[in-house]
């Protein structure tokens, strides 16, 4: 495989980059000469990506040898600007792009809380890794206040052969999870995507943020691990509260409506490649979904056809309506693989949970 090669780019130009494209009084000319650094920025991540996504992927099948997912990827251009704009007018701005941890990841799911401590101390941390850690993070230890649990590890790539040198210095982000860490995780990925929230980024609906906060405490005691902090310690307590949240939302229903929307986006793109945006009418109560699709062609009738399904169904709780892109589902997938088992064991285990009281 041929790996993209550095161009030579200082970190001041990086950085000068990454300020040009947040920028709204930005020149077109410059935009472009950022965005031609930041593409090449990002795609030199992808050798040293290699590197540690293969060495993760061979030391976790020596803890968890038959269930071991590790995937990888590189982040996304929008998610890069969201990451630096948030940083920047959230009044922190020593966020730089050079400085970005996360630019390339890769991430380990393994089957219980136990294997994912053991690969994180015994496995990943005590190996024969030339690469210098440069932050560490167990938020199993201490989970983060949105629920956030799983561990991480930045490391700087290093190399001493020829030709890799020039990698040298590159971050890489490895993230260790349970599979009910993951599951929580990919369903909040799924909430985002049908709501348009931002809730992995703390800039959700209160409602919905504090119920996976409540949840991912009590996925922590299922797991015999630390509570996310300020939540009930009391579990009755904290089982309560997740059933009436669970009752406003209609979590339950909502996510598998959602779940058998994207099954029928799949069918529909795999059947045909026309088909380039979505609209989904999900009638909760009925448990009765109707999808319409649409050609790139006709994206005027589709915002029109959504106006108007919104406006018939503005009011009514029981109606969900959202309009999709198909190349936003297929990112989904990408990065979540096991989407459809994974939101469903979501629910599953949730179901546990809300059964507590029963």
């Amino acid at each position: 495989m041929v790996w993209t090669r550095p161009k030579g780019y200082s970190k001041s130009k990086i950085d000068w980059a990454g300020d040009i494209l947040i920028s709204d009084s930005s020149l077109f000319e410059d935009k472009n000469r950022a965005l031609e650094i930041l593409d090449n920025w990002r795609a030199i991540h992808r050798y040293p990506l290699h590197i540690f996504k293969n060495r993760l992927k061979r030391v976790s099948e020596k803890v968890d040898n038959k269930d071991a997912l590790t995937v990888q990827r590189l982040k996304r251009l929008p998610s890069i600007l969201k990451k630096l704009q948030r940083k920047y007018y959230g009044n922190e701005p020593t966020m730089k792009l050079s400085q970005m941890q996360d630019i390339a990841g890769c991430r380990v799911v393994v089957s219980n809380v136990e294997l994912a401590k053991k690969l994180y101390k015994d496995g990943y941390i005590k190996g024969d890794l030339k690469h210098k850690k440069v932050n560490e993070k167990d938020y199993i230890s201490s989970p983060k206040d949105d629920g956030y649990r799983s561990i991480h590890l930045i490391y700087r790539y290093k190399s001493d052969k020829e030709g890799k040198k020039d990698y040298n210095g590159l971050l890489v982000e490895v993230q260790i999870r349970s599979k009910l860490q993951h599951l929580w995780a990919t369903a909040i990925e799924t909430v985002d995507f049908f709501t348009r929230q931002a809730i992995k980024s703390n800039e959700g609906q209160k409602e919905w943020m504090d119920f996976f906060r409540l949840v991912s405490s009590a996925f922590a005691i299922m797991e015999n691990s630390p509570l996310v902090p300020n939540t009930p310690t009391d579990k009755e307590e904290l089982y309560s509260q997740i059933k009436k949240r669970e009752k406003e939302l209609q979590v339950m229903k909502i996510m598998k409506g959602w779940t058998q929307a994207v099954r029928v986006f799949k069918q529909a793109t795999k059947e045909s490649s026309r088909w380039q945006f979505f609209l989904l009418e999900l009638d909760i109560i009925g448990e009765k979904l109707t999808v319409s699709a649409y050609t790139k062609e006709e994206w005027d009738k589709a915002i029109q056809d959504y106006a108007k399904t919104e406006k018939r169904n503005e009011g009514k709780k029981e109606y969900d309506v959202v309009l999709v892109g198909a190349d936003t589902t297929n990112d989904l997938e990408k990065a979540y693989p096991n989407y459809f088992v994974d939101t469903e064991e979501f629910l599953e285990n949730l179901k546990k949970v809300l059964n507590k009281l029963n």
